[in-house]
């Protein structure tokens, strides 16, 4: 079936596939015919798997996606890679649904939720979408980070052309003129120079008052 069609009916493409092949997978779920099932799908899937209970605070290095069992005598679990933000992809696996297990789950970071008892239709969807909204986040995450870095810098130089204004008496041109020299000829940002400009006028600063 052509990549095309395989993509209008909703299917995972070839490069997901692939992808998923190289997951890192803990399964964080009892022994039992449910954690069974879920570890068997998944390395017919291709994935490499490591089964754990209960969870470890600390993930093996380098995992990709969690299968949390979230049930009513495990809701006080808490553990660092909890909504981590370069954490795993975590997908809570649920066998009863109450607003504590709901909020168990959200409190974990899960970007999907596998209903028990587990079944082998519908686990590679779930994991799909699931590594689909984790990245996205990630990434939404990175680009506003990037912009709040940007406005932090815009901030920045016009706090310096102030500190350039009122202690050299020279026009706003001029100053960011001042700032934008530096940078050259230091063969760094002018964010940097403003930085260090503020920074030495707090300095000055020091005893004044």
């Amino acid at each position: 079936m052509p990549e095309s069609v395989r993509q209008q009916k909703g299917g995972p493409t070839p490069t997901q596939l692939k992808n998923l092949r190289m997951l890192r997978v803990a399964v964080c779920h009892p022994d039992d015919g449910d954690g069974q099932q879920l570890t068997q799908q998944l390395r017919r899937i291709g994935c490499h798997v490591q089964a754990f209970w209960p969870p470890l605070p600390q993930l093996p290095e380098m995992t990709d996606v969690v299968f949390l069992a979230v049930r009513p005598d495990s809701i006080d679990m808490n553990y660092e890679w909890f909504n981590a933000e370069e954490g795993p992809t975590i997908i809570a696996v649920v066998n009863y649904e109450n607003p504590t297990i709901v909020e168990t789950v959200l409190r974990a970071g899960a970007k999907a939720t596998l209903p028990s008892p587990v079944r082998s239709f519908g686990l590679l969807s779930v994991l799909v979408v699931a590594r689909q909204v984790h990245g996205e986040l990630k990434a939404q995450k990175r680009q506003l980070r990037k912009l709040n870095g940007k406005v932090q810098g815009v901030r920045r130089i016009e706090e310096a052309k102030g500190i350039l204004m009122r202690t050299r008496s020279i026009s706003e041109a001029k100053a960011y003129d001042l700032l934008r020299d530096q940078a050259m000829s230091k063969r760094v940002s002018v964010e940097e120079i403003a930085q260090t400009i503020v920074n030495a006028n707090e300095i000055l600063s020091l005893g004044k008052g």
